[in-house]
């Protein structure tokens, strides 16, 4: 059982609450995907494994729910999945949102002014598009990759529905100038929107009961499992709000320390399949 470690508890203590969990919920960039977004075979084994199992699987992402479909679907996932930081819960197949949280107007609009103010480029999500004013930015290309579909170039984001945002997210290749906007973003909305990178060079600003913990408690609910019974994998600091909650949490190898301290254990990197081999562990303590 090596692979798994614990760097601020009991590892033994750990793995006995893993060897009972019936829903497992993936953080998807980071964590189920390799950093070059693909999802691996080993991932795909073991996540088919774990469902034949009986365990039930499902995903938690800062991505928007149409920008899930091509994980979700490969992996055979047949309950409901959360995207934008658990602000949406989207049932596979019909793709219907069953729940949502939108961003009240006046986080909007001071989440918009703090990234102006800091020279962050700043991308609107609505439901399932996505609105940007500066096409040229630095993680378009990324972003266009990752969720499978292009931006909305608008002149200015006073032309939409601000009522309807569901995320907000502030980007830039300085990380460090990314880090010092989530504090001041946490500083200005605090009790009113929840600010938290998704990535070094992303902050997402989300509804306060848009956060992946809110997610892992309402998926565990449908699936009707005690939230004892549910084991997170994650490997930043939008997924410690699930790592709270669920009886058992692991994070990536390549996490920040802060990340893996928050969490029951610690896995390898993504890149090294650090998914795949905590499911591998997880089936072993099943005898399976």
């Amino acid at each position: 059982m090596s692979a798994l470690h614990s760097v601020s508890g009991n590892t033994e203590e750990a793995l006995a609450r893993l060897a009972r969990v019936e829903l497992v919920v993936t953080d998807c960039d980071g964590t189920l995907l390799y950093t070059d977004k693909t999802l691996g075979q080993p991932a795909i084994d073991a996540v088919k494994r774990l469902r034949a199992a009986g365990v039930e699987f499902t995903a938690a992402s800062s991505r928007p729910g149409r920008g899930m479909r091509h994980i979700v679907e490969p992996l055979g996932i047949d309950m409901p999945y959360a995207s934008y930081n658990g602000g949406s819960l989207v049932m596979p197949g019909t793709w219907e949102v069953l729940s949502s949280h939108k961003l009240p107007r006046d986080v909007v609009k001071d989440a918009l002014d703090t990234l102006d103010q800091s020279g962050v480029d700043a991308w609107v999500f609505i439901d399932d598009a996505w609105y940007l004013t500066n096409p040229d930015a630095t993680y378009v290309p990324l972003e266009t990759r990752t969720v499978g579909y292009e931006g909305t170039r608008v002149k200015s984001f006073d032309e939409l529905d601000l009522d309807a945002v569901d995320k907000i997210v502030g980007s830039h290749a300085d990380t460090a100038l990314i880090e010092r906007v989530e504090g001041q973003l946490e500083t200005r909305l605090h009790g009113r929107g929840h600010a938290a990178r998704s990535q070094a060079y992303y902050v997402d600003i989300t509804n306060l009961q848009a956060n992946k913990g809110t997610a892992v408690r309402e998926l565990a609910q449908r699936a009707n499992v005690p939230l004892e019974r549910v084991a997170v994998l994650g490997d930043m600091g939008n997924d410690m709000a699930m790592f709270e909650i669920a009886g058992v949490s692991i994070a990536m190898g390549q996490a920040a320390e802060k990340v893996q301290r928050g969490a029951s254990l610690v896995s390898s990197s993504n890149d090294d399949d650090g998914f795949a081999k905590a499911l591998e562990v997880l089936l072993k303590l099943r005898g399976k």
